[in-house]
């Protein structure tokens, strides 16, 4: 006697269930045309990463006094560092390290690069 296979398939749809049961649905990434500006978020954390000797997001909008970490994905040290009056410095990130800043009270435009390689710059708005 030969044992019977049971082959169970699934129909795919827009979302799936993860291992633990839980609901994984896929998001769309927020809606910005190029050279606009996302509003600051709400509630959460704001990310300013590191990658490949450029900043991102080009520009970062984040509210007053947040808190902004910062990723560097390089394997280079780095710094994000206003250009104006030191508003605000993340000191040295090691590559593959976080740092993290607080943003000014004051609304406005803030230019900053890396102070290691001063060609990589980025502009902060706090609204």
């Amino acid at each position: 006697m030969v044992p019977a296979l049971l082959v169970l398939t699934t129909a795919c749809s827009g979302s799936s269930e993860s291992s633990d049961g839980s609901s994984m649905s896929p998001t769309a990434p927020p809606s910005t045309s190029p050279g606009s500006v996302a509003a600051p978020p709400a509630t959460g954390q704001v990310v300013l990463t590191i990658s490949q000797f450029d900043f991102a997001p080009k520009p970062l909008a984040v509210a007053p006094a947040a808190v902004v970490t910062v990723v560097n994905k390089d394997d280079s040290p780095h710094t994000a560092t206003a250009v104006k009056d030191k508003a605000f410095n993340t000191g040295t990130i090691e590559g593959g390290q976080t740092g993290s800043f607080t943003a000014p009270t004051t609304p406005g435009t803030y230019d900053y690069l890396c102070t290691i390689h001063q060609f990589m710059t980025g502009t902060l708005i706090v609204r």
